[in-house]
């Protein structure tokens, strides 16, 4: 048992006010690895007081200056970057081939595309006699999840330097140990005392004392909707700015003129990829209806296909275990209502895959002949189920597509790339992913309706943690 029971509170590894421990898990043992401390309000207010008395200096700093700082943490993880990728396997159960490539080098990539956009960025523009100037907004809270806890950590906490903000960290209590090392990361690469701290703990204590505190001006937060609501709910008394990102329920509309074969397995391997929990997995397949039987083969014998192994030893494109206990329940759930509201499982099902007796393991599964209505296609499952929806005409399957409380991402498939385009600006989704493409990390990352307000990644990322100051008469006439 490994114990991580200190804060990184102005600068040091501080105690906690009042001692309290919980385990880590690692889920694919279903056994405690490691211990963390849980925090309370005090320790957040401490905290935000650390970032309050740093504010005035660090704000002050050039752009040039914040562009080398970030520079140095750049180093710093890539030194690390090894020692992130195991934690993040051991805690949420990635294997290791993804802990390494995308969730550790998502957040090395962050920081490298800050220290690039800062140094270009105007936080300045005479118009005439007035001047408009772009100012970091003050103390951020920030609240991560466990499934991208890396990246989710580092599209905040980047940006939030290059802007000149100061912040209060509470990672994920399920995966707490890769923030643990960027807090020294961020340490060694000389970041001044009090612009970055970190409390563990839970929602309700810490991240409810975060939202809520009056000394944060913004908080941005990152986890399902229903969590969001409260965030929000707790900010809303001191009208601090507050930034969601949430869930989805995504489509993915594959229209008839595309390969099928190619965009059926594309869309089954990407929706299994992480375990299936992304919030921006194509979770809702869209095929016409008089390729639905051809579009079942494919899904069958690509889901069966996918290997579940153990996270240290899985082979590339194998996935590993759901991250929690509670996960595992809830995604088990899931499967079986689908079954029980008549949907035809095409491949997986309930249980965990042969030859897995521990763990919290699910089998890739699929659904086909699925409602829009079906608890199935409505909430977000988070786990490595796909469901397939039939449709008779592209407007029906853009309605279909648009009809979910969600708005995060979306994904077309066309041998024409002009209809592609056309059927991706009717949809009702922050991003849109054409023919297979691939995440960038300078475009913004968010999402309409219930899936959160404002922006990550890039530019627009960083946008979300300035206040625009309007100076009248600052020219001569």
């Amino acid at each position: 048992m490994r114990d991580y029971l200190k804060f990184y509170i102005n600068g040091e590894w501080v105690d906690p006010v009042t001692p309290r421990t919980m385990d880590v898990i690692d889920p694919s043992t279903e056994e405690a690895y490691a211990r963390i401390s849980i925090g309370s309000s005090a320790d957040v207010d401490k905290a935000v007081r650390a970032a309050q008395a740093a504010f005035p200096a660090f704000s002050n700093t050039t752009p040039t200056e914040r562009a080398e700082l970030l520079d140095r943490i750049v180093a710093g993880y890539q030194k690390r970057m090894g020692d992130i990728a195991v934690a993040i396997s051991e805690e949420m159960g990635a294997p290791m081939w993804l802990a390494t490539t995308a969730q550790a080098g998502s957040g090395y990539g962050h920081f490298a595309t800050a220290a690039q956009y800062l140094r270009s960025f105007k936080f300045e523009d005479l118009r005439g006699k007035t001047m408009v100037r772009r100012e970091p907004i003050g103390v951020c809270g920030f609240i991560t999840p466990w499934n991208w806890p890396a990246n989710q950590i580092a599209c905040k906490v980047a940006p939030a330097i290059a802007a000149g903000c100061t912040m209060v960290l509470k990672p994920s209590e399920i995966a707490p140990i890769d923030a643990m090392i960027l807090a020294e990361v961020l340490h060694e690469a000389g970041v001044p005392k009090g612009v970055f701290n970190l409390v563990n703990g839970d929602g309700p204590g810490v991240g409810a004392a975060l939202s809520s505190h009056p000394g944060i001006d913004m908080v941005s937060f990152t986890g399902s909707t229903r969590a969001g609501v409260l965030v929000a709910q707790a900010a809303a008394p001191t009208v601090k700015r507050v930034a969601q990102e949430l869930g989805g329920k995504s489509a993915n509309i594959i229209l008839p003129d595309a390969d099928l074969t190619k965009a059926v397995k594309s869309g089954v391997l990407a929706m299994m990829n992480n375990t299936g929990q992304s919030c921006n997995a194509p979770s809702r397949m869209f095929v016409h209806r008089s390729q639905q039987e051809q579009a079942k083969a494919i899904a069958k014998e690509t889901a069966e296909s996918v290997k579940v192994m153990e996270p240290k030893t899985a082979e590339k494109g194998a996935i590993g275990p759901l991250s929690s206990e509670i996960q595992f329940n809830k995604v088990q759930g899931l499967i079986a209502k689908g079954i029980e509201e008549g949907a035809t499982l095409v491949a997986g099902g309930l249980g965990r895959p042969d030859g897995l007796n521990r763990g919290y393991y699910v089998k890739p599964t699929v659904f086909a002949d699925v409602r829009n209505d079906m608890t199935i296609a409505v909430e977000e499952i988070f786990g490595p189920v796909l469901c397939i929806l039939p449709y008779d005409t592209e407007e029906e399957a853009i309605a279909l597509a648009n009809d979910t409380v969600y708005g995060l991402s979306g994904y077309v498939q066309s041998a024409s790339l002009e209809h592609a385009q056309a059927v991706a600006k009717q949809l009702r989704t922050g991003m849109v992913h054409i023919n297979g493409a691939g995440g960038d990390l300078t475009a913004p990352f968010g999402g309409y309706k219930q899936s959160g307000n404002g922006r990550e990644w890039g530019v627009a990322g960083m946008e979300e943690f300035l206040e625009t100051k309007a100076v009248l008469g600052f020219a001569a006439a």
